[in-house]
Order: structure tokens, then C-alpha cells, then sequence
């Protein structure tokens, strides 16, 4: 209940005129709110980086070199972690809570056989307790829904990803998921499946001291075989969440130059993957966006 009302405070924070005293842009209906200017020396923060399984060192790759490209005061400290593994490696953990940010490509979930998934596992390591995506249409780029801008919170340690499960009989499996309330947990049962998606949309898993950055679709999006040897991922996502990561970071100047550059290179549309209807390779895409930057 802590967590949600303090989101609760947050919202009528950021929609009240004290939302400038506290360093924020007061929220419109429009896509108006940064933080102000990083105090101090701008000195380089570091960042923990897991490049993670099939597309994840293309797009990661993309967002160290356009990081680099405009002189972002960020580094990174590079572990390499699968989805294969039994767990995270402790010193993984450590780095990112020393670091306190971390930038990650997706980590295959293993199908079957009871093998937990790193990306679940982190979430409750960090206690990254929500989930934050941001939808939004893309100027130039033709969708079946105009005028979309919305951002979906969701809980990320408890409902189904509370990992209680079990099978009631030979095929038929029960999860259920934990609600807490004012009375204490409630637990009720869902229908057996996984929860994920598939997309481009930026976005991030927050807690009270820590946030990890990735793909906001699925944190499993992790491509197919013939994108990883062709190299045409679709960096466009991850770059958009290392924009929102540079924010965190209280470095909105170079946020949104690198949000710039990219929706000018989507409007433009000579440098598209497939999934966006043309034929680029993750690095023409890359070279567009750092020759488009101011």
C-alpha cells in the first residue's frame, strides 16, 4: 500500500504548481515532463550494461556507440549475463547496486523444466517492484491507432510474477498471484501462461533505489536467428530507453538530442528496419542517428 500511495503523491505532485519548486516540469496532456539540469560538475555516471541473449549486443551495441557518439557523461561497466544461466552472478548484483542504473538487452526465458527467469530474478533481487512502458506514435511512421501517447505502470514482483505455481493434474497448471490489501494477501487464482508481448516500446523496471532500462514490450524480446546473422535488429526501442535512462540520470539535454535525432530519422524514413517497413541494418540505422544529431 506504501508503494502505491506514494505513486499516488507523485502524480498529484506532478500536476499541482509545486511541481516546478521540486525541479520537475509541471504535467500537461502533452509529452512536457523532464527533470532540470544535473547540479554539480556533470560528473560521468556509471552505468552497469548487460548486452543479454540474441539481439541484445546489436541494440546495446547501438546505444554504447551513439552514447559515445555525442559525448554522453555516462559509462558503462559490461557483464555478460544468459538466460541460460541458474542465476545472475553476485558480482552482476553488486554492479547494479553500486551503480544503481542499469542498461540491458533482452535474456532468453528457458521454456519447461522449471527454470526461473533472470529477468524475474532481478526484479525481485532489486525489488523493481514497477514496470513502466511508454506507447507513443512515432511522426512518419503509419499505425493502425493514431494520436497514442499513453504509459502503462505495472506491478513487476507480485500478482503472477509471485512464481507461485504448481500443476493440479497431468497438462493443467495453476498459478496464482499474491494482492496485497488492507487486510493482508489475498491470492487468486489466473489462467497458466506467460506474461509478455511483443513491440518496440521503450521502457523500464523502477524500485526505490534502483532502475534497470530495456525493450518495454518484453524483457524476453530477444529477436529470431536470422535478424541476429542478417544484423537488422531494431535498435529504435532500446535507444528511446536509454534516452529515458539519460533523464533518471538528470542529463535531459542530451535526452532529448538523442530523442531528437531519432523521430527525425523515423520521419525521414530512408533508414528503417523491416519491422518498420524497409531494409536497414541495425548499423545504418545507428549511422543515421549519430549523423542526425545536434
Amino acid at each position: 500500500m506504501a508503494r502505491r500511495g506514494n505513486l499516488t503523491i507523485l502524480r498529484d505532485l506532478l500536476q499541482s504548481d509545486y511541481a516546478p519548486i521540486l525541479g520537475f516540469a509541471k504535467s500537461t496532456s502533452k509529452r512536457s515532463l523532464t527533470y532540470m539540469p544535473r547540479p554539480g560538475d556533470g560528473t560521468p555516471r556509471a552505468v552497469t550494461l548487460l548486452p543479454g541473449d540474441g539481439i541484445g549486443p546489436l541494440v546495446t551495441g547501438a546505444v554504447e556507440q551513439v552514447m559515445a557518439a555525442m559525448h554522453a557523461p555516462v559509462y558503462f561497466e559490461k557483464y555478460e549475463v544468459r538466460g541460460d544461466m541458474p542465476k545472475v552472478p553476485q558480482e552482476v548484483i553488486d554492479s547494479i547496486r553500486k551503480n544503481k542504473v542499469c542498461l540491458k538487452g533482452g535474456l532468453a526465458t528457458p521454456v519447461g523444466g522449471g527454470v526461473n527467469s533472470l529477468n524475474v530474478q532481478l526484479r525481485k533481487e532489486l525489488d523493481l517492484y514497477a514496470s513502466l512502458v511508454n506507447c507513443f506514435n512515432l511522426p512518419g511512421l503509419p499505425t493502425r491507432h493514431e494520436n497514442v501517447d499513453i504509459v502503462v505502470i505495472r506491478e513487476n514482483t507480485e500478482g503472477e510474477y509471485s512464481g507461485l505455481e504448481h500443476e493440479v493434474v497431468p497438462g493443467v497448471v495453476e498459478s496464482l498471484k499474491v494482492t496485497p490489501n488492507l487486510y493482508g494477501n489475498l491470492v487468486a487464482n489466473t489462467a497458466a501462461g506467460i506474461a509478455g508481448g511483443t513491440g518496440v516500446m521503450p521502457g523500464g523496471n523502477v524500485g526505490a533505489d534502483h532502475a534497470i532500462f530495456e525493450q518495454g514490450a518484453s524483457a524476453g524480446n530477444v529477436g529470431n536467428q536470422k535478424v541476429v546473422e542478417q544484423k537488422k535488429a531494431n535498435p529504435v526501442a532500446l535507444l528511446l530507453s536509454s534516452a529515458m535512462m539519460l533523464r533518471h540520470l538528470q542529463f535531459p539535454s542530451f535526452a532529448d538530442r538523442l530523442e531528437t535525432s531519432v523521430k527525425r530519422v523515423i520521419l525521414e524514413g530512408k533508414h528503417r528496419t523491416k519491422d518498420l517497413g524497409g531494409d536497414s541494418t541495425t548499423q545504418e540505422v545507428v549511422d543515421a542517428v549519430i549523423a542526425g544529431l545536434d
